[in-house]
């Protein structure tokens, strides 16, 4: 059974017809169409059935995939494990992060590594918190950045900062010439959040929890930045870390919302990296895991 056969099994699997999948291969039809006959005679089964001009895989084809699969992968991370060995410099960091560090964190610690590695490329994924959980259960990534610790026994988590959250308001609202206030003072307000499945969604509710009230659902979002500009309209209050102006530059006619600190509870949230439990990470990447150990703390926007 040859690896190439393989990813052609794949492709066809995935939903490509055979004529496409010969053109892309530079092989003949009926070439392809006599490799996957004798893929389907080493199995014993067919894989295969046809409805209409294209294939659908049998029950057998769908078992005999996610083995496929796992060895096209499997082997795929070996020669790249390989090639890192050879020369460390240069490979591929799969990582993936939370939506809301992308304005401030990851430029930076991607940039200060390019300029020791320029070779090494970079496979750049966002989410939510599940999300990233996901990334590295199912392997697509070697990291991820996140805020808490996932508590999940098959991932590493470690504290690279702590980022303080601030209570932003409108411009007009009765507390914005203050500079601190009680995030008890914000109960009966609007609030303006995130959807569910975000960390920082969780984190709001858990500290308006703890000054005694829930938060009234003013607008649920999927941006931080979204957030900060429905805040800065007057639509509500919203629990955010601090804007990073050199990146968000407000416009000479914007009057930015007011981030206010907050007296009565401790509001910051954990900001970490996280990768699988016992598996050795590419040498690349565990380079880079490094660097971004090194280097994260001073990504801070200035408060």
């Amino acid at each position: 059974m040859e690896l190439r056969v393989l990813r052609l099994f794949r492709e066809v699997a995935e939903g490509a017809t055979v004529t496409d999948t010969a053109t892309r291969a530079s092989v003949t039809q009926p070439a392809l169409s006599r490799a996957l006959k004798r893929l389907e005679h080493e199995v014993g089964a067919e894989l295969f059935q046809r409805s209409g001009r294209a294939l659908r895989l049998t029950p057998a084809g769908r078992a005999f995939k996610q083995h496929a699969d796992a060895v096209l992968e499997n082997y795929d991370l070996g020669v790249r494990a390989v090639g890192e060995l050879v020369d460390p410099e240069t490979g591929v960091v799969t990582l993936a992060f939370l939506h809301t560090l992308g304005t401030w964190l990851v430029p930076p610690v991607l940039s200060g590594f390019r300029r020791r590695y320029p070779r090494v490329r970079f496979e750049l994924r966002q989410h939510g918190e599940a999300g990233l959980t996901a990334e590295l259960l199912d392997g697509t990534a070697d990291l991820v950045l996140t805020s808490g610790d996932p508590g999940d026994t098959r991932i590493t988590w470690q504290r690279l900062l702590v980022q303080p959250l601030r209570v932003a308001v409108p411009p007009s609202h009765r507390l914005a010439k203050r500079r601190q206030v009680r995030l008890a003072e914000l109960a009966g307000e609007p609030f303006i959040l995130l959807r569910k499945g975000y960390g920082l969604r969780d984190t709001t509710e858990a500290l308006c929890a703890q000054a005694g009230f829930s938060p009234i659902v003013g607008f649920e979002g999927d941006e931080v930045e979204t957030l900060r500009g429905l805040v800065t309209a007057g639509l509500g209050v919203a629990l955010l870390p601090l804007p990073h102006t050199a990146m968000f530059p407000p416009s000479p006619a914007e009057h930015p919302a007011p981030h206010l600190r907050v007296s009565d509870v401790v509001c910051a949230r954990d900001i970490g990296i996280a990768w699988p439990s016992g598996r050795e990470l590419p040498p690349v990447s565990e380079s880079f895991r490094q660097h971004v150990l090194a280097t994260a703390p001073r990504a801070l926007p200035e408060d």
